[in-house]
């Protein structure tokens, strides 16, 4: 059996114990990777010179007495939209392909005190934009449960690495689904925090407004034990709220009797696959069971989110990245003749054609004449959305609806319709224009596909998200499933 297969507390015992070494998670997070990677394609960059000697220095730890974190010698993934120091990152674009960052992003340097091993850099959509992972320069990561699908995105990497048993856990980051909708791809945990619960600080900006990183894990305790160490106020990020980090283990009671949750309309009406949606009615049958309490409920503005998000989004795409200009940092074009030159070719020749589509849908949006009309009235709207998710929350604890509308699709199967697969997220946008927390749990299968249960809270609950998704999770067994690769 696979250490992966092991909880946390059980791989600590074996540590503890002196029956494994940190060298031996180590060799077994590679040795997976030369099984399956070829398949799954999960990796941009891999980090094993670095990664072992890490290993070998934590042993020396295990021959001591040496206080050791809750993610001792854990083998990890980041996206690669997260800078480290001395390792590539290339937002999975050919504009930074040769970029080598100079330090380490916040939460890269909170998972290096807590001494997890980094095992590499993970694939995803360019710059974060797209929702397949079809969007890479390099190449598509396909879905575990079945390669001829994708695995979501942007985090598709992330979430199909931990998937397929290449690392424990990994970090994604979500800006309107991205951490959640591969998650349910993939039939694993996504949790998007609370907006500026954890640090941006290092990351590479999408739109500033909605990023946000989370962890991608087998199961929800693994998902608390990742938010206590990344999750804190850092001064280095302007958006980060300072306020007191809760024990998220010890949320995980089980206990959701009395819970009162919230079902939209919206949620589960037009759009929504059958088969998704019962499996979502068969989800919330458990939580009544355990004693909670559902009523169906409405969200009247959630029908303007996708055209609300792609219109802020993109606004803020097109400032964040003004800044690749083939001068600074990444690659510069060789065929300029003068620095306008210099602009255009390195911009054109850098970004994918996902990039430059919402580049110029924001300048658009920004453009005199037309920032009144576009870009402020959807901050209006933002604003009406969020009002329609304190209203429910003055009278339920939780939300629950599908993560996405669909199970995954075939690759290439909506390359060519980009308004399609922007409507794949239609379920987890209107949360990241709140600013809220939500996890998407695994809550079964369809065509042999994993379906996600998309779990939301108040801002700055993810104890109560954690603790419904955690009940939830230990009277099913979908989370124990495992693709065959």
């Amino acid at each position: 059996m696979s250490l992966f297969e092991l909880n946390l507390q059980q791989i600590h015992a074996k540590l503890q114990n002196k029956e494994i070494k940190v060298s031996d998670l180590v060799d077994q997070s590679y040795t997976r990777i030369g099984q399956v990677e070829s398949k799954v394609r999960a990796f941009l960059t891999l980090d094993e010179e670095n990664a072992r000697q890490t290993a070998s220095k934590l042993d020396e730890q295990l021959l001591s007495n040496a206080a050791r974190s809750d993610l001792f010698g854990l083998p990890i993934g980041i996206k690669d939209n997260m800078v480290t120091e001395g390792l590539k990152t290339t937002c999975a674009s050919k504009f930074l392909s040769n970029h080598i960052p100079i330090y380490d992003a916040t939460v890269v340097s909170k998972l290096k005190e807590a001494q997890a091993v980094t095992i590499g850099k993970l694939n995803m959509d360019e710059f974060a934009m797209g929702g397949s992972n079809e969007n890479s320069a390099f190449h598509p990561t396909h879905n575990p449960w079945n390669t001829d699908y994708v695995p979501g995105g942007s985090s598709g990497g992330s979430a199909a690495a931990v998937a397929a048993g290449e690392v424990y856990f990994a970090l994604g980051s979500d800006t309107g689904g991205s951490i959640r909708q591969p998650a349910a791809y993939c039939g694993i945990v996504g949790l998007k925090p609370t907006y500026g619960l954890v640090s941006r600080y290092g990351l590479v900006a999408f739109a500033s407004s909605l990023d946000q990183i989370g962890p991608l894990t087998k199961n929800v305790e693994d998902a608390a034990y990742a938010m206590q160490a990344i999750a804190g106020y850092d001064p280095k990020d302007s958006t980060s709220t300072n306020v007191e980090i809760p024990n998220y283990l010890s949320a995980l009671t089980g206990d959701v009797k009395g819970l009162r949750i919230g079902v939209p309309k919206e949620y589960m009406g037009k759009g929504i696959d059958p088969a998704v949606k019962e499996k979502i009615l068969e989800a919330l049958k458990v939580l009544e069971g355990l004693g909670a309490v559902w009523e169906e409920v409405t969200l009247p503005h959630s029908e303007y989110a996708v055209a609300t998000y792609y219109l802020l989004a993109s606004s803020e795409a097109s400032s964040n990245l003004a800044r690749f200009d083939g001068i600074r940092y990444g690659v510069r074009s060789d065929n300029a003749r003068n620095l306008l030159d210099l602009y255009n070719l390195s911009r054109s020749e850098g970004f994918g054609p996902e990039v430059k589509r919402r580049i110029m849908l924001g300048t658009y949006a920004l453009s005199s004449g037309y920032y009144d009309a576009y870009y402020l009235k959807a901050q209006q709207v933002r604003t009406l959305i969020k009002q329609d998710f304190d209203q429910v929350f003055n009278s339920y604890d939780i939300i629950i609806g599908p993560t996405a509308p669909t199970t995954a699709f075939k690759i290439g199967e909506q390359s060519s319709d980009p308004l399609t697969m922007y409507l794949n997220d239609i379920m987890t946008i209107p949360v990241s224009l709140a600013g809220i927390p939500a996890i998407s749990v695994p809550c079964g299968f369809v065509n042999e596909l994993p379906v996600g249960l998309q779990i939301i809270g108040k801002a700055l609950d993810e104890a109560t998200v954690l603790r419904v998704a955690h009940a939830f999770e230990q009277h099913t067994d979908h989370h124990k499933q495992r693709p065959q690769l």
